[in-house]
């Protein structure tokens, strides 16, 4: 089978997303993951609605699938990057994270993407496992109610430093929520060293919601270009193939945006090849 490819665009901060659509289409990428942010759709501004609508139309012109992401890092705090969380003390602030992935999800069901993908966040100190874990089943409850009345599949990506970093803390949170998928982000495997890429792929494939491909060294969370890190991509295409992944595999080289016009084309081109 051919594996279908995405391009992130936190990738191409510093371009219009129009801009970055046309570039990502005229790579030959099959779909994008749209980060979420003040200049990306910004969820919050009026006309949001229409503006979706908008680019939904102009994907399908494209020939684009598209993957909803929502790591956009200041979208919510100006003054604390990736704040408020899943995880954070205060209940308002809990309470405007799960009133963005609301409006996530519904961006998602009027652009017909495959998923809405989301984290839990990163516990600030004095606060403790115990309370995190139970502030973000409560949350996970709300977004996936929400999520399933508008027959939105929803995924959460395991995150190094955050409360659920690895594979392993997605199985707890699974066994209590059956309806959350798992996106993948094979690099943090390498991050995390709790399992290999490869594996997590055959582990966890009927489970995956959407998956994103990057180089990256053991250890060390730095988004890098293909060839420029440790990962074994070969045997990651390979595993993806094996299972017959039919979603869009997400190229998120988020440190790349002012070289966009150049990474964009490349890593498709690097992606060819290692496939042939």
């Amino acid at each position: 089978m051919t594996l279908r490819f995405a391009y992130n665009t936190n990738g191409a901060a510093n371009h219009r997303l129009d801009d970055a659509l046309t570039l990502i289409a005229e790579a030959g990428y099959d779909g994008v993951a749209l980060t979420l942010d003040h200049h990306h759709l910004d969820p919050f501004a009026d006309g949001w609605a229409r503006e979706a609508e908008r680019l939904a139309a102009r994907l399908r012109a494209l020939g684009l699938g598209v993957v909803i992401e929502t790591g956009a890092r200041y979208l919510l705090d100006p003054r604390d990057k990736h704040e408020p969380t899943l995880v954070t003390a205060n209940p308002a602030g809990r309470a405007r994270r799960v009133a963005f992935l609301a409006r996530a999800i519904e961006i998602g069901a009027i652009m017909g993407a495959e998923t809405v993908s989301f984290w839990a966040g990163v516990p600030k100190p004095g606060v403790t496992r115990a309370d995190a874990l139970d502030w973000l089943d409560a949350g996970l409850a709300q977004v996936i109610d929400h999520a399933t009345r508008l027959a939105m599949p929803v995924s959460l990506e395991p995150e190094p430093g955050m409360a659920i970093e690895t594979v392993a803390d997605y199985d707890l949170l699974a066994a209590r929520h059956p309806d959350l998928r798992l996106a993948l982000d094979t690099g943090h495997c390498l991050v995390t060293q709790d399992i290999a890429p490869d594996a997590a792929i055959h582990a966890y494939a009927d489970r995956l919601g959407t998956v994103a491909i990057e180089d990256m060294r053991r250890g060390d969370h730095t988004h890098l270009p293909f060839g420029q890190g440790d990962m074994d991509m070969p045997a990651v295409l390979t595993a993806l193939t094996a299972i017959e992944f039919d979603r869009l595999v997400c190229v998120e080289l988020s440190r790349e945006s002012p070289r966009a016009h150049q990474a964009i084309p490349e890593a498709i081109g690097w992606l060819r090849g290692a496939m042939a």
